[in-house]
């Protein structure tokens, strides 16, 4: 049996030898790479020191701005004589005061701890029925008309135990949305986290105000009040203040001039903003650092792949993707747009077991990249996975075409991701070794990208950008966004 296991592996180590035999063997600058990361990384130590003196890093925010000062410094202290801030203007949302209360009747309550989401008004004071409305998809509505018209919306964050199979995993925005499409006065999200944790985030498709009040509540508290109204009717009353305005922000960007292709383009990214309630260290602090720390590696080794490698550290991604929407905007105005090849997104990546892209035919360029990476640590499965969704900065270039692409496979360390967009998503949940596994085995899958003397992945044009959304299930989440901007 083991002499018959031997002549299968060496079949398919000759069949993969065989089908790669056209790309390069970039196993020298693979192990520089590997040996750079595991001696001399500083994405944990940098993610360290940034969540202790900076804290979160909301944009608009004094905090957002030290941020973005922080990794324009980082940067620069890491060679890098490009390094520029792209300013853009973006609407601020930041929480005031909220208080929640249900009962019977408006005449007696009881509180309910409880988060605004952003962009809720500024101000609101709302005293309604609730309506329970389950996943809070269309269905839901369209199964009883007018049931939440004028009445506070009671939407599960996910989808519910013994729910359809098929049901959509819509977004919180695109529920509110949905919502208030229906008439909702407001809208109480139920947390899908155990023991009363509370999750924070947008419930704007736009990034503009909402028309009404939009809060997370509890899952304990929320499931209890599915119950009562099973019994009769329960009363909310909301009051929250918010404050909105128009201020700056600036995505950080370090460009490495391309060898001997420097009009094609490889973007690799992460949002470097985070939500107010804690350091946000997981989100996305693990991603952005990692990528910083990339740029590092690529400098202290002198390294410059065939294409120029953009690294761009965004701002306002909670608060609607802004900082990736003004790159693509710019790009689209300078025409830069068509020299993006590849754009490399990384949002709460950790500890990669292989990669993952909208193009299945990198899949021989990327296994290629993998093989080479799992030859140098067995630990890396170098697994391919060729998937399209939405909601981080990857999806203003896929909605322009471009290829996107990350690492697949990881899990968030130290149960993580109960700690979403919540106060508990601090520097403690990090784990060094996680990230170290991010910044080496992405930095490889990025030097191959861009250094690879052909890429099969087409950058589409718009009519082959539409089709590829509809084929991968993107045009209903896209229409409720309003981001639909074709006919049909």
């Amino acid at each position: 049996m083991r002499k018959q296991t031997g002549v299968i592996a060496s079949i398919l180590a000759c069949a993969i030898t065989t089908a790669t035999a056209q790309l390069p063997d970039w196993t020298p600058f693979f192990t520089q790479i590997n040996q750079e990361v595991l001696t001399h990384s500083r994405a944990y130590s940098t993610l360290k020191e940034a969540t202790s003196t900076i804290g979160h890093r909301l944009t608009g925010s004094a905090n957002g701005a030290k941020a973005e000062a922080y990794a324009f410094q980082l940067l620069k202290s890491y060679g890098f004589t490009d390094v520029q801030y792209q300013p853009f203007e973006v609407e601020s949302w930041s929480r005031g005061t909220i208080a929640i209360t249900t009962g019977p009747s408006a005449a007696v309550q009881k509180p309910v701890k409880s988060v605004s989401l952003a962009h809720s008004p500024v101000k609101a004071d709302v005293t309604a029925e609730l309506a329970d409305m389950g996943n809070g998809v269309e269905e839901d509505y369209t199964a009883a008309p007018g049931k939440v018209k004028g009445k506070i919306a009671l939407v599960y964050l996910g989808v519910l135990p013994g729910s359809k199979t098929g049901t959509p995993r819509l977004h919180r925005s695109e529920k509110t949305a949905i919502a208030t499409k229906h008439g909702a006065a407001g809208v109480l999200f139920i947390n899908t986290v155990d023991n009363g944790v509370l999750l924070t985030g947008t419930a704007s498709v736009t990034g503009k105000l909402i028309p009404v009040p939009a809060a997370c509540i509890g899952k304990e508290d929320g499931l209890a009040i599915k119950e009562q109204l099973k019994a009769g009717k329960v009363v909310s009353h909301i009051t929250m203040t918010n404050f909105s305005g128009k201020i700056k922000a600036r995505n950080v960007i370090a460009t490495l001039p391309g060898k001997t292709l420097p009009n094609e383009k490889v973007v690799i990214g992460g949002h470097l903003d985070s939500w107010d309630l804690a350091t946000g260290a997981i989100d996305n602090g693990i991603g952005s650092f990692s990528v910083m720390d990339m740029a590092r590696t690529f400098k202290v080794l002198n390294l410059q792949p065939a294409r120029t490698v953009q690294f761009v550290l965004f701002m306002g991604e909670e608060e609607g993707l802004l900082g990736s929407k003004a790159y693509i905007k710019a790009a689209v105005k300078d025409k830069s747009i068509e020299q993006v090849r590849y754009m490399l997104n990384y949002d709460m990546t950790n500890d990669p077991k292989g990669y993952h892209t909208t193009a299945a035919e990198s899949k021989e360029l990327f296994q290629h990249i993998g093989a080479i990476a799992h030859t140098l640590d067995t630990s890396f499965a170098n697994s391919f996975r060729n998937e399209a969704g939405l909601h981080s900065d990857h999806q203003p270039f896929m909605l322009h075409g471009v290829p996107t692409a990350g690492g697949d496979g990881g899990k968030l360390p130290n149960n993580a991701g109960a700690c979403y967009h919540a106060d508990c998503d601090n520097f403690n949940l990090v784990d060094e070794k996680g990230m170290q596994n991010t910044v080496r085995f992405s930095a490889m899958l990025l030097y191959g990208i861009a250094d690879a003397p052909e890429l099969k992945a087409k950058h589409f044009s718009d009519t082959e950008t539409r089709d590829f959304l509809i084929k991968n299930n993107l045009k209903q989440p896209l229409q409720i966004a309003g981001e639909w901007r074709w006919k049909n």
